[in-house]
């Protein structure tokens, strides 16, 4: 395995890391999971897939890892995601997605492996102070997940001075929709995405969809977000590689659609295409939540020649929707 070369994508049977896979197989990549299976799904790995079940917590694993295959590049997606549980367990957030990435971060150095794509997330922002937000906005992250994404985004800012290292983080805003062949979907345990749970409620799953708030500062009341199609996020995962590969330089970028969508307007457009009653319910804010996320996305599109071709929200919503019915009807 040391004669080929290899993109190692840690957490890469999760949603977004088997997407990403598949799009650096259709680019021609080799490619190796890594993942500890506690959110991934075998399912989501393809036939014949080099696979490792490793923790990186587990250093020796993980340099068997590096020492087997001639890795050159990583992608890094293992991070533990619910804002609300990270706000009631700090310690597992921290431990998971900082202590470990350091884990990483130490291997591929003793390794020289010196390409890195972080999963880093909007979260780093907090409320933002203008929309949309560019990536020169202040980061005041409103809970423990978001910290942890801050914190890694230093570290690598760190090792990028000091080392012979250079990575990209992108800075997801929500990522949603399913795989345009419909091989390829969202698959979480316990689920916390609104556009599953909406999908969950109209198949009848859930009787009820929660509404976390109807006082926000918005139009209607409900939360605003930027949904980014999980194939746009793939394709900006290949050129933020190609990016490294060719400049040897470090950036941070959004990676959104610049348009905002109301958790009201996501629930309408859904019984839409759907064709079915979504009953909903309102709850208080929950703690650490800003009102809007929206990503300014100018930085991405001019310095990677990227741009969002499925996501608008209706294809993100049909999409997800045809992957929903494959997988729980």
């Amino acid at each position: 395995m040391r004669n080929k070369e290899f993109i190692l994508i840690v957490g890469g049977a999760g949603y977004i890391g088997s997407h990403v896979n598949k799009k650096l197989i259709e680019f021609g990549y080799n490619t190796i999971i890594l993942d500890n299976l506690s959110a991934g799904h075998m399912e989501l790995i393809p036939d014949n897939q080099p696979f490792v079940l490793i923790d990186l917590k587990n250093l020796d694993s993980l340099k068997l890892v590096f020492q087997k295959y001639n890795i050159i590049a990583v992608m890094h997606f293992g991070a533990v995601l619910d804002v609300g549980e990270s706000v009631q367990d700090p310690e597992k957030y921290f431990y998971n997605n900082v202590v470990n990435s350091l884990n990483l971060l130490y291997v591929m150095r003793e390794f020289k492996v010196k390409y890195l794509i972080f999963s880093s997330s909007a979260s780093v922002y907090g409320n933002p102070q203008y929309t949309p937000i560019d990536e020169l906005h202040q980061l005041l992250p409103l809970n423990p997940y978001g910290q942890t994404k801050h914190h890694i985004e230093k570290v690598l800012e760190s090792y990028s001075t000091a080392y012979d290292f250079k990575f990209v983080s992108l800075r997801y805003f929500n990522a949603a929709g399913a795989s345009l062949d419909n091989s390829l979907g969202e698959l979480h345990n316990p689920e916390t995405h609104l556009i599953p749970l909406v999908l969950d409620t109209a198949i009848g799953i859930r009787k009820i969809i929660h509404i976390f708030g109807d006082n926000h500062n918005t139009t209607d009341g409900t939360a605003i977000r930027d949904y980014i199609h999980v194939e746009d996020l793939a394709v900006a995962h290949i050129k933020s590689l190609e990016y490294l590969f060719k400049t040897n330089k470090s950036k941070i970028f959004n990676v959104g659609s610049g348009t905002g969508y109301s958790v009201k307007e996501i629930i309408d457009l859904a019984e839409k295409i759907t064709g079915r009653n979504i009953n909903m319910s309102v709850s208080k804010q929950r703690l650490g939540e800003a009102s809007i996320l929206v990503a300014d996305i100018k930085k991405i599109t001019n310095t990677l020649d990227w741009k969002p071709k499925y996501s608008d929200i209706e294809t993100i919503i049909t999409t997800a929707w045809n992957w929903h019915k494959k997988v729980k009807l």
